[in-house]
């Protein structure tokens, strides 16, 4: 797979021309994803394959797969991790024209006829991230908050505990 692609492409003409673009791009150049990682070394992987749809409108068939170090919220320990996204993206001009899309296709607001490929591969690696990141390989983690051993509460007397017998001699009183 070739390491060199356009920064960016005007995707109406790749779509007309049916091209595909591909090739890895270092991590560390992705500064929003890695933010969210433990290391920024490594690369991401994808293809692009640009097409026209029904509608003359250009759509983008988009893998991308990256092996990532992520911090396990469970063991508070960093992992290795591969994401992989296959995504069926439509390029629009506006908010207004994504609206219009299918549910099978999620939109790429695109300004200026310009796409940035190696930002979209970064949204699609974003996306594809774990909410939580949790080592599968952890099967259980052991939580405490403190010391482990546990203390006796000191036994305090109770105020009421002779009331009773104060109401029962009372009563007898009265009798």
């Amino acid at each position: 797979m070739p390491r060199e692609f356009p920064d960016g492409i005007n995707p109406w003409a790749a779509a007309q021309g049916k091209r595909s673009y591909g090739g890895t791009i270092p991590l560390k150049r992705m500064q929003r994803l890695g933010s969210l990682l433990e290391s920024q070394s490594g690369e991401a992987a994808f293809e692009a394959h640009f097409a026209l749809d029904m509608d003359k409108r250009p759509v983008i068939r988009l893998q991308a797969e990256a092996e990532l170090t992520l911090m396990c919220q469970a063991s508070l320990r960093p992992y290795r991790t591969t994401l992989r996204r296959d995504s069926e993206l439509a390029v629009v001009e506006s908010e207004a024209e994504a609206s219009l899309l299918s549910d099978a296709l999620d939109p790429v607001v695109v300004e200026h006829h310009r796409l940035a490929l190696a930002e979209l591969v970064e949204d699609e690696l974003l996306l594809a991230l774990p909410q939580v990141p949790r080592n599968p390989e952890v099967d259980r983690v052991a939580y405490h908050s403190g010391p482990q051993e546990i203390r006796e509460a000191p036994v305090r007397p109770n105020p009421f505990a002779d009331l009773k017998d104060q109401l029962a001699e009372a009563e007898r009183k009265k009798d």
